[in-house]
């Protein structure tokens, strides 16, 4: 059996207070953040009844990613956020160990349409910019012809 190990959360919701971008002591950008995401469930007495539950989940972004949301996000705002769960382990003031569980931040996408949001699009780090394609109504796409003939099958 493979040794497999993935930790990726993808997440849309919006923030439910103003976000705070604050400074680690060594200047690092670094925003906390909680998003409400509603969640549908049947309920399991009559099966039928579709319920609705908003969950309440905790974020953190560092650096660019930080910036990013703090200035162009603010409370209610639609966010899209990808990135990991991770779990720290604190000491309350009676000594007893507590987990905090939060979401640690890779990207942030803009849901609203523009028409909704100053500005739209996405932020990735240090990510590749795909050329963007427009073609007319009545234009079908141009493919190239892949030859199906196995003996070209590098394996």
């Amino acid at each position: 059996m493979a040794n497999l190990n993935l930790n990726k959360v993808i997440l849309a919701g919006r923030l439910t207070a103003e976000p705070e971008l604050k400074q680690t002591q060594s200047g690092i950008s670094v925003l906390s953040f909680s998003i409400a995401v509603n969640r549908r469930y049947v309920k399991s007495t009559d099966g039928q009844q579709a319920q609705q539950q908003t969950d309440f989940i905790n974020l953190v972004a560092w650096r660019q990613t930080a910036e990013f949301i703090s200035r162009f996000f603010h409370k209610g705002s639609s966010i899209c956020v990808t990135g990991s769960i991770q779990v720290r382990p604190w000491q309350d003031q009676q000594g007893q160990k507590r987990y905090s569980t939060e979401v640690v931040v890779d990207e942030a996408m803009f849901v609203d349409s523009k028409g909704e949001s100053t500005s739209g699009g996405q932020y990735t780090p240090d990510a590749y910019s795909a050329p963007s394609f427009s073609s007319g109504a009545d234009e079908a796409p141009k493919f190239e012809e892949v030859n199906t003939d196995e003996s070209f099958l590098p394996f």
